[in-house]
């Protein structure tokens, strides 16, 4: 079996919390307080060229659901309410 150099162990140690701080900061069901939604919303809109009708809907949801998915698109996994919340014609209302 071969040695370990403790600066090893550190970089793993250190790859470890950081990619649990990630996990933890990608969001999940009430895991933001309503002035957050605001800011969450902004860099969940940011990358599309419809962004005033994706920051009002992201807004109302996180409202909701207290929840927004991480990153620009996808991740709604993160977000049951956020992703199963639809229109009334059954397309996703959330963002």
């Amino acid at each position: 079996m071969a040695k370990l150099s403790w600066s090893s162990i550190a970089l793993a140690l250190f790859l470890s919390v950081v990619f649990a701080v990630e996990v933890a900061h990608a969001g999940g069901e009430g895991s933001l307080k309503p002035e957050q939604c605001a800011s969450a919303c902004n860099y969940r809109c940011s990358a599309t060229s419809h962004r005033n009708p994706c920051i009002e809907f992201c807004n109302m949801c996180c409202k909701k659901c207290l929840c927004v998915p991480s990153g620009t698109y996808g991740h709604k996994e993160e977000c049951p309410c956020y992703n199963n919340w639809k229109t009334k014609e059954g397309t996703p209302k959330c963002p």
